[in-house]
């Protein structure tokens, strides 16, 4: 590892999630596991790769892992690195593209510095903080991004409300990249995830200009001891008012 990346959060954020996507990948190239035994074993490979590279180049900093057991001692820290080694461990069982490796930096609980890995997209592909890239050109017709097989109730409420085309999709981060790569412009999500499943995002699509809140208009805040977090809305900042607007109007007909 050169000392470019070793000396940069962001650089090394992104370094790992390559190199966790080129391990993943030559893990299901080895073509000796079945769809569930092969999302355990991608999952326990590069988990164990990235807690020993974070340990090693960044040790005095806290660590959260989903498939790392929390000993407690993170939430000391004021710099805690957040990771999913496979974000959508169903889609890349499956050999779909929508799956993700996230590594999150977050910073006084502020989701600051990271990196998603596509490792099957468009030949493999890194979006990270550090390097945003532009925008393209929002559809006429917004579109919102929902999960493939339970999407959540909010998210068709608002996107009936404000008359968004769905995109069903498999893993958060997949999710939350596509709207920075113009496949939509809002990501709703109210059916319960874990900080792992948005430090990374929403550090990369704040870096690239897009709103990130939790439904109730607040930032959302990482390394709590309670590491569940039920919702996030990522999307492109003009249309933020309108989905705000919408879920006012459903919670007073709902009260």
């Amino acid at each position: 590892m050169s000392e470019a990346i070793l000396n940069d959060d962001a650089a090394l954020a992104a370094h790992l999630a390559e190199c966790a996507g080129h391990i993943l990948t030559e893990v299901r190239r080895a073509g000796i596991f079945g769809e569930k035994a092969l999302g355990k074993a991608g999952d326990q490979t590069v988990n164990q790769f990235l807690v020993h590279a974070l340990r090693e180049t960044r040790g005095a900093d806290g660590l959260l892992s989903e498939e790392m057991k929390c000993d407690g001692s993170r939430l000391a820290k004021s710099r805690v690195w957040i990771v999913d080694p496979v974000d959508g461990t169903r889609e890349y069982g499956e050999a779909r593209a929508d799956w993700a490796v996230h590594i999150g930096l977050a910073i006084d609980g502020v989701a600051t510095v990271g990196a998603v890995a596509l490792p099957d997209m468009n030949g493999g592909m890194v979006l990270r903080t550090d390097q945003p890239r532009p925008l393209p050109a929002a559809a006429d017709i917004p579109r919102m991004v929902v999960s493939r097989t339970r999407p959540a109730a909010e998210a068709l409420a608002v996107a009936e409300e404000i008359g968004a085309e769905l995109v069903p999709m498999g893993s958060a981060g997949a999710k939350a990249m596509a709207v920075i790569l113009g496949q939509a412009e809002i990501y709703l999500h109210s059916g319960g995830q874990y900080e792992w499943d948005s430090c990374a995002p929403v550090a990369v699509a704040k870096a690239h200009g897009l709103h990130c809140s939790r439904l109730d208009g607040r930032e959302p805040v990482y390394n709590q001891e309670d590491t569940y977090m039920p919702d996030i809305l990522i999307c492109r900042p003009e249309y933020a008012p309108r989905i705000f607007a919408a879920l006012a109007g459903m919670a007073a007909k709902a009260g």
